[in-house]
Order: C-alpha cells, then sequence, then structure tokens
C-alpha cells in the first residue's frame, strides 16, 4: 500500500489532511513534535524534529508521498526559528526525499510570499516578493525546493491563503472572543480591501489531488467567493446575533502601533499581520481548478462563521489545558490589544 507521511501532523491544518488521507483508505504516518490529540491507533506517529538530518533520512525511507507541513507561523517572531525550522528543515526533507526515490513531495508554502502584491487577483506572473522573515523563509524553501526538482525529484508547491475552520484559533481567538462578547472590532482605513481565505479541508483535498499529479508545479490556493475584509467581518456579526460593529482605524498610524508593539513583544501579531491586515490579497486559481479538477466548497463567510461556530461550541475545552498544541490550535493572550476593547 502507498505510504503517505504527513510533517507537521499534530498542527492545526495537517492534522486535517491526516484525517482526509485515513478517510480515503491510505497508510498515513504522522510526524511532529507532539502525537495528534485523536489520532486513529492504524496511523503510525513518529517524533521528533525537522531539523534532524539522520531522522529525517530514516523517515523518507519506504516512503511514496510527503507533504510537508511543518513550520514556524508567523505568531513564532523568531526570525532564527523561521531560518532553521522553515529553510534547513526543509531542505532536510527535499534533500532525504531525493536520496530516498519518494514519488511525489508536496511543499505546504505560504502567500506570504509575495507581501504585498503588485497586482490582485496574484497569478503565475506575478513573481514572489516577501517583506518580512517568515515569508522570506518560505521563498527561500521554495527556491530550495526547485534546486531538488532540477536534480530529479518530484515536488509541487501548495501556496494557500489564510486558513480557516473548525478548531482553527490562534490569532482568530482573540476575533472570535470579541465578537462573542459584543466588543466592536477594528479595521484599518475602511476596511474595504478585497480579502481571500481558504478552508482547512478545501485545501487538504488539493494537496491530495497535487500528490496524484506527476511532475512538478505550483499552485495558489483560495476560496472562489470572497469579499472585503469589512464585509467579512459584518457577516460573522450578523450570524453571532453579536451588538459588535466595525470600526475603522487611521491606516498609518495604527500599522505603524502594531509594528512597534510587535516589536517589543506587547502584542501578539506579528510583523505579516500588520503589513496585510488592511491591503488586498487574493488569487487567481484557474490554474489549479484546471490542472487539479479542484473546487473550493467553502465561501469566505461560509468558513468563518464554522469556525467561529466551533470555537463557541468547545469554548470550556478551548480555555483549558492548551499545553504542547500548535499555535493555530489553541488561543492566545490578547496583550496590548486589549485596550481596544475600550473604542
Amino acid at each position: 500500500m502507498t505510504t503517505h507521511l504527513v510533517t507537521g501532523g499534530s498542527g492545526y491544518f495537517g492534522s486535517i489532511l491526516v484525517h482526509l488521507l485515513h478517510q480515503s483508505g491510505l497508510k498515513v504516518k504522522v510526524f511532529d513534535l507532539n502525537d495528534l490529540e485523536d489520532r486513529p491507533k492504524d496511523i503510525e506517529f513518529i517524533q521528533g524534529d525537522i531539523r534532524d538530518r539522520e531522522l529525517i533520512n530514516s523517515l523518507c525511507k519506504n516512503t511514496n508521498v510527503i507533504y510537508h507541513a511543518v513550520a514556524q507561523v508567523p505568531l513564532a517572531k523568531d526570525k532564527n526559528l523561521f531560518w532553521s525550522v522553515n529553510v534547513e528543515g526543509a531542505t532536510n526533507l527535499f534533500e532525504s526525499a531525493l536520496k530516498n526515490n519518494v514519488e511525489k513531495v508536496i511543499y505546504i508554502s505560504s502567500s506570504a510570499v509575495f507581501g504585498i502584491p503588485r497586482k490582485n487577483p496574484v497569478d503565475d506572473s506575478v513573481l514572489p516578493s516577501p517583506m518580512e522573515f517568515y515569508g522570506k523563509a518560505k521563498y527561500k524553501a521554495e527556491q530550495i525546493a526547485k534546486t531538488f526538482v532540477e536534480k530529479g525529484a518530484d515536488i509541487t508547491i501548495i501556496r494557500p491563503r489564510t486558513i480557516l475552520g473548525h478548531g482553527r484559533l490562534g490569532i482568530f481567538s482573540i476575533l472570535f472572543n470579541w465578537v462573542k462578547n459584543n466588543i466592536n472590532i477594528p479595521v484599518l482605513g475602511n476596511g474595504n480591501n478585497k480579502y481571500q481565505f481558504i478552508h482547512a479541508s478545501d485545501l487538504a483535498n488539493a494537496c491530495l489531488l497535487a500528490a496524484n499529479c506527476r511532475g512538478s508545479s505550483t499552485y495558489n490556493i483560495g476560496t472562489d467567493r470572497f469579499g472585503t475584509m469589512r464585509e467579512l467581518l459584518e457577516a460573522l456579526i450578523k450570524h453571532a446575533g453579536s451588538t459588535s460593529r466595525v470600526i475603522s482605524t487611521p491606516f498609518i498610524l495604527t500599522t505603524t502601533l502594531m509594528k512597534i508593539t510587535s516589536a517589543l513583544r506587547l502584542s501578539p501579531l506579528g510583523d505579516y499581520h500588520s503589513l496585510m491586515y488592511g491591503r488586498e490579497m487574493y488569487f487567481d486559481i484557474t490554474k489549479p481548478v484546471k490542472e487539479l479538477n479542484w473546487i473550493p466548497k467553502y465561501s469566505n463567510s461560509e468558513m468563518i462563521c464554522e469556525s467561529y461556530d466551533w470555537f463557541c461550541s468547545n469554548y470550556k475545552k478551548i480555555y483549558g489545558k492548551t499545553e504542547n498544541i500548535s499555535i493555530h490550535k489553541k488561543p492566545i493572550e490578547e496583550g496590548i490589544l486589549s485596550i481596544l476593547k475600550w473604542f
């Protein structure tokens, strides 16, 4: 039976991908620092660090398909970890995959590689131009992947927009808490910037379809139904029956304060959040739709409302014990953002 390995398989997106593969009847292995909370008994778990070259090499033996989802995300705010995990770790994997004749590698990159895109929608004519450490590390790993493709490896790059779906927390836990408690939600400027998300299940399906296609390629993945940031937040507030309002804040002043408080570690937000929250970003998904026969099921508003409903249904559990789980699967502290509750 074909063996599928998911690195970072205990993380938010990785765990959803693992369950999709398992439900599809495939043999699945999970590699991560911590075990998957609800791992079925027939899924093998291997504990370890992606930077361990010897361990990664042994992992790639007798493995047919690898989905590389290990990453230090923007909330980590650690440029050294961005490089060692997101670049050196990925290099270990690509090198071992080639050495052990792995049939296919799916590398989960990021839309952060585009920084502030020079045009929207972003298509293959738009060259990556990352503007902060996380995006730069993810793009460097893409470039390294292509050097291994030239050596004979089959690596497909998947660049997702911001991921939502049931169980998604991290920075969204603050938004959901504020909506639940009728606190006003700030946007930068008028909030009329078009912004695209992707549901974790839709992204997992795209990865599975890409794994069945031989030959290296790159796909930008996002929903096909989205609007402005203000429209998204107002749809969530209406769905929640909340009395929260979407309030405009001065764009330049607010982004400057976001950068300063992030650098001083007073805010949970990373550089990417101040860079992109108030700007437009959306992909042209013609290529994956045509080549992978992939169609997203969820719109922006559907996925954020589903995410919010899961948050409310699991509220007590969420704020219980949260050690040793990934950032996107647990709530985070508001920090200095709590000041905004008074406006």
